[in-house]
């Protein structure tokens, strides 16, 4: 049994991680803004935190064996204000670099954290680059967020902490998260690709994303940047058509990425961009997915939700 602290525990991947560590027999301790309607999981508790600032939660890190933080706030499919920037920005950089502070001043730090980070940290790429982890970082603003981000992370090396760094792609899934808020025109009857359906969208199924976030924390001989993605990227066009196919629905209105810039501005970009994450780490480490293939991994998400 181990002792696991969990930031963004109450998402739609903190939930399916919590519910996996908890079915193992470790024990969880869950960070939340707020702990009134928060259930504690089996054998675990809930600390409320607050992610940018110092408090007693730091104690709850003190014995843990592991870290998971997935706390961040959307950035995909809203308007980047200066604000909205900040709040991003913030969420991710600086909740980090208090988790690392808790872990400085732990008597018993934790063996190992496991750092969300997005393919994003790529930027925008044309759809035939694949980029393993030992590509260049992007330049745009989703991008440098993740480079600081990871850069926040890697400072827990300095404690003896082994630091994984989850490079996630889009993560598909029952009940929640990016599928269910894509599939929604397409119940309406007014799905389609996105701007020209060229960019290219790493993706991986929910099962999939908590089997390997575990094995990222179990295998000790991995470090540094992991893409959580499925083998088989696809562009948006064919993301579209499966969507579509599944559901039993046309697939054919597409979106203009006029009308995208026009309600998000730059914030449309990731959604009319993308990168051929590949998932370098965990082919070394012989990985078997659940769900290689897009269809599959839809169905039985739909199916599910």
């Amino acid at each position: 049994m181990k002792k696991v602290v969990v930031s963004g525990a109450t998402g739609f991947i903190g939930g399916a991680l919590v519910r996996a560590l908890a079915e193992r027999g470790d024990a969880v301790t869950v960070l939340s803004r707020r702990v009134a309607g928060v259930a504690a999981p089996p054998g675990g508790s809930v600390v409320q935190w607050e992610p940018e600032a110092a408090g007693d939660w730091h104690r709850a890190l003190d014995g843990a064996d592991a870290v998971v933080h997935l706390a961040g706030e959307q950035a995909v499919g809203a308007r980047w204000t200066r604000a909205a920037k900040e709040r991003i920005r913030a969420s991710r950089v600086r909740s980090t670099e208090q988790l690392v502070l808790a872990m400085r001043e732990a008597q018993a730090k934790p063996a190992v954290l496991v750092c969300a980070s997005a393919v994003g940290y790529y930027g925008a790429r044309a759809p035939e680059v694949e980029l393993d982890e030992g590509a260049p970082a992007g330049t745009d603003f989703l991008a440098s967020v993740c480079v600081e981000w990871e850069s926040a992370a890697r400072q827990a090396s300095e404690l003896g902490v082994r630091v994984v760094c989850a490079r996630l792609g889009i993560v598909l899934g029952p009940g929640g998260g990016a599928l269910a808020e894509m599939v929604k025109p397409f119940r309406a009857f007014a799905g389609g690709p996105i701007g020209s359906g060229e960019q290219v969208v790493s993706w991986v199924a929910l099962q999939d994303a908590v089997a390997i976030l575990l094995r990222l924390l179990d295998e000790q001989s991995v470090s540094g940047p992991v893409n959580v993605v499925a083998p088989a990227a696809v562009d948006n066009a064919t993301l579209s058509r499966a969507i579509g196919e599944a559901l039993g629905r046309p697939s054919w209105l597409r979106v203009p990425g006029l009308a995208l810039r026009a309600r998000f501005g730059e914030g449309a970009e990731p959604l009319l961009t993308g990168q051929r994450a590949v998932p370098g780490v965990l082919r070394r480490l012989g990985y078997q997915w659940v769900f290689p293939e897009l269809e599959p991994a839809l169905r039985a998400a739909l199916a599910a939700g």
